[in-house]
């Protein structure tokens, strides 16, 4: 048993509270949802890598929708590292329970996983669910590093690829279990799996097609090409806000549930799965249960990232020199919530070529009212973490699209001086910032003197952030009335920005 679940173990012994299990399902009360099927009767056609909380609180819950009328799509979950996830679920029957943060908050035990795995102690048995004809696709969520990639296809320096193509029947990584079990597949004549990435990777199908051919290519290029004509990879693209698993969210499960789940989830009640419709070995009906089937998987990506991310950092940044602590915090000041709208509204909108099926007013809502959730604790000091990555991608496009429209972009540079005076507070405070380029943002944090053109001359330096932006005059102007507008960052100075911004821009 893993330290993690050992020490879970023996916090269940001090509640005396029997285990969540096939067995004690009956005896939940009525108001908490339960598998709407015969488990039993179930059929694993799913292999899972890295069943973390979201995989549990997100594609997990949309198959446990469809295996009343389609049992043949259970899952195994397969661990790539760590045994916590089998030692807490195995005794439990793969059940646990799902929070959804709403108001009040509902809980549901999601019955979807029936077998747990955890890969470096149970290669066999994973080599076997991979090779099962009766497992038709493998889904992912390994976070980007997981997927050891490269610009090309995949690092092969990297120490667990590397080892992979020296010992490709022992694999460690993700990309060396996926071409260990099209190989055996091969070799016994049976036709691959789908494999479909749910990480949020920009391309992620696309992506991971290029790592497995090329290290499929590595070890066998006949291999190679029957991936390459053979198997497919869905792109996708998912969403919903999953807050990590903590000791009061299992006991609040189990004084509700009066049995113990050592390990439930939690998510808001929001959640978006948009898939490609690329499925050669079949798939479940997704529609069925809410997936959005679409070719445009880019679109709605893009329209994730400006309409979703680009304004969780202008509450971030913004918020934070306003003294505000939360999303739902900053979102119940109504200056700072009103400027956030109208920029969404007025401003991102206007950039995006929206794919079908998406609304943009009716998705703008819908953000909203999530970053209003009272029951979602998400803090903006972390949501500013990593400034000069997520900057460029989710404010800086879109304003490079604004000027090539010939629009104004008074109101979208506010948050990216806001995120310079976040970082001059920061440096001149003497806290650490928390980004990849932490060393050369506080150095130039500390040097900065209030002076509007040379700061802003200073962190235009920054090619890796602001090229090719920093050459345009419009840009440049925008941002500088911006810096000055804030003055010293402080609350009353902020909030005297925003006002001014909110309006109408020509």
């Amino acid at each position: 048993m893993s330290r993690l679940a050992d020490t879970r173990h023996e916090a269940r012994a001090a509640t005396g509270l029997p285990r969540l299990s096939d067995a004690t399902l009956g005896t939940l009360p009525v108001q908490v949802q339960r598998p709407a099927y015969d488990r039993g009767a179930t059929c694993i056609g799913v292999v899972h890598f890295g069943p973390g909380a979201f995989h549990r609180a997100h594609q997990a819950v949309y198959l446990d929708e469809l295996l009343a009328t389609e049992p043949d799509w259970a899952i195994c979950a397969v661990s790539l590292h760590s045994a916590g996830v089998r030692d807490a679920l195995q005794p439990q029957d793969g059940l646990y329970t799902l929070a959804l943060l709403d108001e009040p908050p509902r809980l549901r035990v999601i019955g979807a996983i029936r077998e747990v795995l955890c890969a470096p102690q149970q290669r066999d048995a994973v080599m076997a669910r991979l090779v099962d004809p009766a497992v038709r696709l493998v889904t992912l969520t390994i976070t980007e590093k997981g997927y050891c990639l490269s610009p090309d296809g995949v690092d092969a320096a990297h120490p667990d690829i590397a080892h992979d193509l020296s010992a490709p029947d022992a694999p460690v990584s993700a990309i060396g279990w996926l071409v260990a079990g099209l190989r055996a597949r091969r070799a016994a004549g049976l036709a691959p799996y789908t494999m479909l990435s749910c990480d949020n990777l920009a391309d992620n199908g696309l992506r991971l097609r290029r790592a497995v051919l090329d290290f499929a290519r590595r070890l066998d290029p006949g291999l190679a090409g029957w991936i390459d004509v053979e198997a497919s990879f869905p792109r996708s693209m998912v969403d919903s806000i999953t807050p990590a698993s903590d000791d009061a969210l299992r006991a609040r499960v189990s004084d509700e549930l009066g049995v113990e789940d050592v390990w439930p989830v939690q998510r808001e009640p929001y959640t978006q799965w948009v898939v490609e419709d690329d499925f050669r070995a079949g798939r479940p009906a997704f529609e069925r249960a809410g997936v959005v089937m679409s070719g445009e998987i880019a679109g709605f990506d893009r329209a994730k990232l400006r309409l979703l991310n680009a304004p969780h950092s202008a509450l971030a940044y913004l918020g934070s020199l306003m003294g505000l602590g939360t999303v739902a915090e900053a979102m119940g000041d109504p200056t700072l919530a009103g400027f956030v709208e109208r920029m969404m509204r007025a401003d991102i909108t206007p950039t995006l070529a929206l794919p079908e099926g998406l609304d943009a007013d009716a998705y703008i809502d819908a953000i909203l009212e999530r970053f209003r959730n009272p029951a979602i604790v998400h803090r903006l000091s972390q949501i500013a973490w990593d400034g000069s990555q997520k900057v460029p991608v989710r404010l800086l496009g879109t304003i490079a699209d604004a000027l090539a429209a010939d629009r104004p972009v008074d109101r979208l540079c506010l948050p990216v001086a806001g995120w310079l005076r976040f970082v001059v507070r920061q440096a001149q405070a003497g806290e650490a910032l928390v980004d990849p380029m932490a060393e050369a943002l506080e150095g130039l944090g500390r040097d900065a003197t209030g002076d509007t053109d040379r700061d802003i001359a200073d962190f235009l330096s920054l090619d890796a952030v602001f090229a090719p932006l920093a050459s345009d005059p419009r840009f440049v102007d925008a941002l500088q009335r911006a810096y000055a507008a804030l003055g010293e960052g402080d609350r009353a100075a902020v909030a005297s920005a925003l006002t001014a911004a909110s309006g109408p821009q020509s």
